[in-house]
């Protein structure tokens, strides 16, 4: 904890204290009832984070203007007095851990949930969608805006009532007050549009109805975009400007970035630097130098956390996907445990892509039980139990340590010198480097384990399991590269001396590919992993390069945020792109295609690299269900040896092993009963 003293300082804003300078920013999580209501999981997930030291929780945005001020496919509300019960006793279960309590209150306008609006056409500034692509908005007249800002007040006095020590307001990642504050959205030419003054008028008018709904002792937070980052929008110098017109009221200033438009630099994409948006919070701070600043940004490491606070850049550091993956990150770092913290890796699949691009609930890669956390190590097995894992990748580790972890005794046998499996392999990209921190995390936590013993450089054989006693059998052997019978490839693959790679000629040993200038490279396969190809050649100076898909569009199956980062590659570096293009011929210096017309096209290069995807590599599982059948063990199939996917279907499965050992005791249980009654 010395080391990090700076985080641990607690801080007090008007009547609220706060224990440390760790807050949970609102996340949205799709987990509430859809009558905009909580429930028990949803209350037990924020628990987690307050059990795990967070000096302050703020509830994901609220809804306070329905339907049309709706976010998400599901949404708390706080828009009558029948949700106050709900919201009483969230603040009772987080204050219970010492933690102090925010809320969100939010209007979407442009943004709102379509479904939810019944036909009605959303709200905005001006007729101009949130998002490229989306319906076009109608514009509030000003009776509505006042109407509205009547309703933020209301709801700000409702959450006082609710018992939260703070209220957050949202003008920022294209919501309704940042539809109004960014000159790409305002087009209006009354009160409400043209000067930066005018564009301000309904974000000042909000923050003077909440202050005198809430009285002056108590804090209100103002998240913004501090720097829209697209052409024509504000920049940070605008921000800074505009905020004199309505900073007065506010305590604290939460500063993000970025609208929808380009969503990675909001819900940040994997390659940005821990706390990389601090340089905004910092000149925010230098100007108003009295107020509560937050920061965020990918803050995974403590070191960097505290260099933050130190420097005075900002007061406050807002970790949100970090506490989804590490709701103990508090308490973790104060016990000098920080070879346990479980990082975010900033992959956005199971938190960002489920909750907006897919409607589904939040779930996370690295994190397999968001609401439960470590509960399941309380009830340990009631007797000896064997479990023996193939293969050392995440699915593998992760199954291995949960076992473990309740009693089992565990044999890992992983054919390499080194663990993590294709992960850890991935992860010697440098863009996918932060995938190696949920590696390290697995391999600490395993080491912690007694009961549980790794064999590296260990081929595993069905000999392996002679005189074991096996009672569960892991098979997580993994994937292997996806290479069809295509004129040439296997041919040109078996070269010595060959311009043409797979993926993991290329991850097994890098320094052969470390060329950039004056390169022409040509890449197979428009899924995730050409994609990394192109992005690892084209943002280091790579002369040219070309991707070609045979389905019609680019990254069809890849969350929204490794999207929109792939598909601003592929825009500012000028790739060529051939979709719907089908791979006829592997040649030594050129792959032959076939176009969308019909016609074939030779692509010459200096590097050509074929990334078709994986497929399943499971070559003992006909011998190992002959030998659970005949033993009475119970198999599993895990991960990519299952069906080649992605880190968090293989995380999520292997945490499962609980329910395998649930009814491997059952079943033995029933038979000792069995015996028991027979020999009477």
């Amino acid at each position: 904890m010395n080391n990090y003293q700076a985080i641990f300082e607690p801080l007090t804003i008007r009547r609220m204290t706060l224990k440390n300078r760790v807050i949970m920013p609102p996340m949205g999580t799709n987990f509430a009832n859809m009558d905009g209501t909580f429930n028990k999981e949803h209350l037990s997930y924020y628990e987690q984070r307050a059990k795990g030291g967070t000096g302050l929780i703020t509830l994901e945005n609220v809804c306070f203007d329905y339907p049309m001020g709706t976010n998400g496919t599901s949404q708390l509300r706080i828009d009558n007095d029948q949700y106050i019960p709900g919201l009483w006793k969230f603040n009772e279960t987080m204050h219970a851990y010492g933690a102090a309590t925010s809320v969100q209150i939010n209007h979407a306008g442009a943004s709102a949930y379509g479904l939810r609006l019944n036909g009605q056409q959303a709200v905005s500034a001006s007729d101009i969608p949130s998002k490229t692509g989306n319906p076009s908005p109608r514009p509030l007249t000003e009776d509505e805006i006042y109407s509205i800002v009547a309703r933020y007040g209301e709801a700000a006095a409702r959450a006082q009532r609710a018992g939260f020590d703070c209220v957050e307001i949202h003008a920022g990642h294209s919501y309704l007050l940042s539809q109004f504050l960014s000159p790409l959205y305002n087009k209006r030419t009354d009160q409400f549009g043209g000067s930066a003054e005018n564009r301000a008028r309904f974000t000042t008018l909000v923050i003077e109805a909440v202050r005198q709904a809430v009285g002056p002792f108590f804090p209100i937070s103002l998240r913004f975009s501090a720097d829209e980052l697209l052409a024509g929008g504000n920049t940070l110098d605008d921000s800074i400007d505009i905020l004199k017109y309505f900073a007065e009221e506010v305590d604290i200033l939460n500063v993000s970035a970025a609208l929808n438009d380009n969503l990675q630099y909001q819900i940040d994409k994997m390659n940005l630097e821990d706390g990389w948006r601090s340089y905004m919070a910092k000149a925010v701070k230098e100007r108003y130098p009295e107020k509560v600043i937050v920061t965020s940004g990918n803050i995974r490491s403590p070191r960097k956390a505290a260099e933050i606070l130190e420097s005075g850049a900002a007061d406050l550091l807002a970790m949100g996907r970090g506490l989804i993956a590490e709701p103990n990150w508090i308490n973790k770092v104060e016990n000098n445990q920080e070879h346990l913290l479980r990082k975010c890796i900033s992959c956005n699949i199971g938190c960002a892509d489920h909750r907006i691009n897919k409607s589904r609930p939040i779930r996370c890669t690295v994190n397999p039980d968001l609401y439960y956390e470590d509960e399941y190590k309380q009830h340990q097995v009631k007797q000896p139990l064997k479990m023996v894992v193939i293969g050392g990748g995440t699915a593998g580790l992760e199954a291995a340590a949960t076992a473990a972890e309740v009693g089992v005794t565990v044999d890992l046998y992983e054919q390499k010198d080194y663990l993590g499996g294709l992960g850890q392999e991935i992860s010697r990209l440098p863009d996918k480097n932060r995938i190696n921190d949920f590696i390290t995390y697995l391999k600490n936590r395993c080491d912690e384990l007694e009961n549980l013993t790794i064999h590296l450089n260990h081929s595993f054989t069905m000999a392996d399991l002679a005189g074991k006693d096996v009672d569960i059998i892991v098979n997580a052997s993994g994937a292997k590269p996806l290479l069809p019978p295509i004129d040439g490839l296997h041919a040109v693959l078996a070269e010595e001396n060959r311009k043409v790679f797979s993926i993991f000629d290329v991850l097994g040993d890098m320094a052969k590919f470390n060329e950039f200038e004056g390169k022409e490279v040509v890449v197979i396969g428009g899924g995730a992993v050409g994609l990394d190809m192109v992005e690892y050649y084209a943002e280091r100076g790579a002369k040219s390069v070309s991707i070609v898909e045979m389905q019609p569009e680019l990254a069809k199956d890849l969350d929204l945020i490794t999207k929109l980062s792939m598909m601003e590659i592929v825009r500012d570096y000028e790739v060529n792109v051939y979709t719907s293009t089908k791979l006829m011929q592997v040649n030594a210096d050129h792959f032959k295609v076939e176009l969308p017309s019909g016609e074939t096209k030779d692509l010459f290069f200096d590097l050509g690299f074929i990334c078709l995807g994986m497929k399943a590599e499971a070559p003992l599982m006909d011998e190992l269900r002959q030998y659970a059948r005949l033993n009475d063990a119970a198999l599993v199939n895990i991960g990519d040896s299952k069906v080649a996917r992605r880190i968090i279907e293989g995380t999520k499965e292997a945490r499962d092993i609980l329910k395998t050992i649930e009814k491997v005791e059952y079943d033995l249980t029933q038979r000792a009963v069995f015996s028991t009654v027979k020999e009477a």
